[in-house]
């Protein structure tokens, strides 16, 4: 049947309004509708405030998996598209009408020291598994931030602190169960559906809502790591010698540079506000004393602000990016570079260095590589794994893309899916893979979602 407006000020129609009780019925958390108590509360998400709000017909605030099959097949039986939201880190396209399954409820956790593997529920955060698993010696493949959601961060690649040791988050999973189109439920692995399997890890949710992801860990107990921050007058030589120390580290050496312009706002650390700097930050998997022999020449680059680099345990990862914890409005965009050239920073020094007009929050380049490069033992949809380095900009709503087309000429053609946030990237996922990837993407898309019921996301659009 054609779309129709559950909760607009037209007369309802009664076929929904037996769909609508219907729902209300089989689910175990709230069904909401926009005259309903908590239910903006429920839509509020790190990245949306004022960026990419969503206004749904329905939010259906999942408890449990059979809220989440319900919630699709009320969408199906009344032609609406369905979206999901964990955390709300990374929206792209919001749900304007349509289903929104909001699944931060279902926040299960569990880790088995003897298999060396978690098991998370669809709405668990990363500090969720990373503490539980540090009381075994174990770490999940996580990103920088602990507050991002682990299946949404894992189905689109995941690119962490361990990168460039271990690889892809996406490379780990091992067993995922999906609620599909039809209202089905999957269980989804290398054997079963073994398809869709590729297609999930790294083609992020457009094949459905995942409910439950199995994957493993490895065994990092401590790291050398934390963060150098420099002031702005120093980014060129820091960024240069960054550039050429990169080609000499070891893969147990992950890193990645941020040129941090913040307001001059009370919430912003006063060492940072209102001013451009640099921040180094380190991930070394190896033993202090071979971690600080390798960061010499960092901080022997510039006179540091604040020198944080020392031996941590992994449970305190968070401290090495010191991502925000608090919700705001940002537009992310990236390009992949293969190759990080003395005219490839001069150019990036005249877009973003000291003296630029960037209008950017943070311009950061991620040193990639090692395991990075490698194909996952089970080959999966993760692109990229050809690049040396990502350039990722967060920006304010309207900040023109300027950094990102000056550097064009020294990248691959491709983007990273995750660092990729804004209702003007919801078009970009095609850009994220080769053609070749592109294109048995969207044969599966025609196979598992031929009506293209998940569309409010990075969306391959199906294709027999």
């Amino acid at each position: 049947m054609d779309p129709v407006d559950p909760v607009g000020p037209v007369q309802r129609h009664s076929a929904l309004d037996r769909a609508l009780s219907r729902l209300v019925a089989q689910v175990r958390g709230e069904v909401l509708t926009p005259e309903d108590a908590g239910y903006e509360e429920e839509l509020a998400g790190f990245n949306r405030i004022g960026l990419a709000d969503h206004r749904p017909h329905v939010v259906v605030a999942a408890r449990a998996t059979a809220d989440v099959r319900a919630a699709v097949s009320f969408a199906a039986e009344l032609g609406l598209p369905v979206g999901v939201q964990a955390t709300g880190h990374g929206t792209a396209a919001p749900a304007r009408g349509g289903v929104l399954v909001s699944t931060r409820r279902m926040n299960a956790v569990t880790v088995d020291p003897l298999t060396r593997t978690a098991q998370v529920e669809a709405g668990a955060r990363w500090h969720q598994v990373i503490a539980r698993a540090a009381a075994h010696g174990l770490a999940p493949l996580n990103g920088s931030s602990p507050l991002v959601g682990v299946v949404g961060y894992t189905l689109g690649g995941g690119l962490g602190p361990l990168g460039r040791r271990y690889g892809y988050a996406a490379d780990l999973v091992t067993r995922i169960e999906i609620v599909t189109a039809d209202g089905a439920l999957r269980q989804v692995t290398r054997d079963r559906h073994p398809d869709l399997f590729w297609a999930l890890r790294g083609g992020k949710g457009n094949f459905g809502i995942v409910t439950r992801l199995r994957f493993g860990l490895v065994p990092v107990r401590r790291l050398y790591g934390g963060g150098l921050r420099f002031p702005g007058e120093q980014v060129g030589r820091v960024l240069d010698a960054w550039r050429r120390w990169t080609a000499t580290v070891p893969e147990e050496m992950t890193s990645s540079v941020a040129l941090l312009r913040l307001p001059d706002a009370p919430d912003v650390p006063e060492l940072l506000r209102g001013r451009l700097t640099a921040h180094v930050r380190i991930a070394f998997t190896g033993g202090a004393e071979e971690g600080e022999r390798l960061v010499r020449p960092l901080r022997a680059s510039g006179t540091a602000l604040a020198d944080t680099v020392a031996e941590m345990p992994y449970a305190e990862v968070a401290d090495i990016h010191q991502d925000p914890t608090h919700p705001l409005p940002y537009h992310e965009r990236n390009i992949v570079l293969r190759e990080l050239s003395a005219d490839a920073l001069d150019t990036l020094l005249r877009v973003a260095g000291a003296g630029s007009s960037c209008g950017d929050l943070m311009v950061e380049l991620r040193h990639l590589g090692g395991a990075l490069l490698r194909p996952a033992e089970v080959p999966n949809a993760v692109g990229s794994r050809d690049g040396s380095y990502t350039l990722t900009t967060l920006s304010p709503p309207g900040t023109p893309d300027a950094v990102l087309r000056a550097m064009e000429p020294w990248g691959t053609g491709r983007r990273y899916l995750n660092f990729l946030a804004g209702e003007d990237t919801a078009g970009a996922a095609e850009e994220c893979f080769d053609p070749g990837t592109v294109a048995r993407l969207a044969r599966l898309k025609a196979e598992f979602d031929p009506g293209n019921v998940f569309r409010l996301n990075h969306n391959i659009a199906p294709r027999a």
